[in-house]
């Protein structure tokens, strides 16, 4: 094995592999090597008034208004549904239905406010977003566990009320 690798020659096989980059779209074949000094991809000049490598991490103002009005909604819908702020009875029915589709709006309220904070970079931004998800799905389990399974002590449908005779 060792006279294998003696016999290889190297220059010959890098000028191949320098051969075959040099087809390669905006490549550069020396790949960083100290000869060329040139990054493997030329980076593109950035626009003026658009968006360049600088800008692509930062976010703008209104950016950052944006992602804070998506989390203080979530917050706001969240507090809302809260079993102790919630103004109407939710134990079976058309009220379930309503309060369950009240729960997954403060869900994908957090999931919205979340994948925005994520882009900005606003990290606690991003925190109460993930607590927002998390608080929807206790509320989301709080409702629906008790209505699953062998012995599901809650109701989906509310019974038909017989009427008065």
């Amino acid at each position: 094995m060792a006279d294998i690798e003696k016999e290889r020659d190297w220059d010959k096989e890098m000028a191949e592999v320098d051969r075959l980059l040099k087809k390669l779209p905006a490549a550069d074949p020396t790949l960083g090597r100290r000869s060329g000094g040139e990054p493997t991809v030329r980076k593109t000049a950035a626009a003026p008034g658009g968006k360049g490598s600088a800008g692509a991490t930062a976010a703008s103002a209104r950016e950052r208004i944006g992602t804070w009005t998506k989390v203080a909604l979530g917050v706001l819908v969240g507090i809302g549904i809260a079993p102790g702020v919630w103004p109407y009875s939710h134990g079976c029915g058309l009220r379930l239905i309503f309060y369950l589709l009240g729960v997954t709006t403060v869900i994908a309220a957090g999931l919205w406010a979340s994948i925005s904070s994520w882009k900005r970079r606003l990290g606690f931004a991003h925190v109460v977003s993930q607590v927002l998800i998390v608080w929807g799905i206790l509320l989301m389990t709080r409702e629906v566990l008790p209505r699953v399974g062998a012995q599901a002590a809650a109701l989906w449908l509310c019974p038909d009320v017989p009427l008065p005779r």
